[in-house]
């Protein structure tokens, strides 16, 4: 799969990620801060996360789980 496009949805920062499949398809996955993002992920997508998920959005995403 190839990564085609990287969104950021609602407050906490949530990555919507759509990667192309080797039939033409697409494959979308939502990241949320409260995940640890895996070694082989893509470096755009680690970028993004680590530029956005920051501490109070991490710690409003916690509070937002809990309630």
């Amino acid at each position: 799969m190839k990564l085609d496009k990287i969104e950021v949805v609602t407050d906490y920062k949530h990555l919507q990620i759509r990667e192309l499949t080797d039939s033409g398809g697409y494959h979308r996955r939502v990241l949320t801060p409260d995940m640890t993002l895996a070694d082989d992920e893509y470096q755009e997508v680690k970028d993004k996360a680590e530029e956005l998920w920051t501490d109070d959005v991490k710690s409003a995403w916690a509070t937002f789980q809990a309630e």
